[in-house]
């Protein structure tokens, strides 16, 4: 399962990495219509601060590979805990609501908030927004995808 495994986790993470930052993406573009990159400059801007928003291509890079790294860490995180937990088997959309909810949490009330990117005035709005996507692109595919891999032998 070691091979099968690290192989399912490379390919989930890039699917739920993919579909969180196009979605990040869209949102940002239908609600601003700025440029796009402005979303992958803020994330490298966790890692560099707002002189990230100055900077080119290589800012917008280091940006998208920030959100797949931290897109593999909740993946890896979602499939080690998945088997030592039974009951994240009982209901695979109700699990992914409550891992998006917990996701959005953490990155919003501890590692953002320790990073060097601005953080401004919470927004129920937004927050529901951020929400939704998580859970639409992070924790439905990965709960869905893990019941499947481990068969509901959690």
């Amino acid at each position: 399962m070691k091979k099968n495994f690290w192989k399912t986790v490379a390919l989930a993470g890039l699917l739920v990495g993919s579909l969180d930052i196009i979605a990040a993406i869209v949102n940002f573009y239908a609600k601003t219509g700025k440029d796009p990159q402005i979303v992958l400059k803020y994330i490298a801007s966790a890692l560099v601060g707002k002189e990230a928003f100055a900077g080119g291509i290589t800012m917008s890079a280091l940006g998208l590979l920030l959100h797949f790294l931290i897109a593999f860490i909740w993946t890896t995180f979602f499939f080690w805990i998945y088997p030592k937990l039974r009951f994240l088997s009982f209901n695979r959309i109700l699990t992914g609501i409550l891992y998006s909810i917990f996701i959005w949490f953490i990155m919003s009330h501890v590692v953002v908030p320790i990073s060097k990117a601005s953080v401004g005035p919470f927004n129920l709005k937004q927050a529901a927004i951020a929400t939704l996507i998580l859970i639409g692109a992070i924790g439905l595919p990965l709960s869905f995808i893990a019941y499947r891999v481990y068969k509901g032998k959690a």
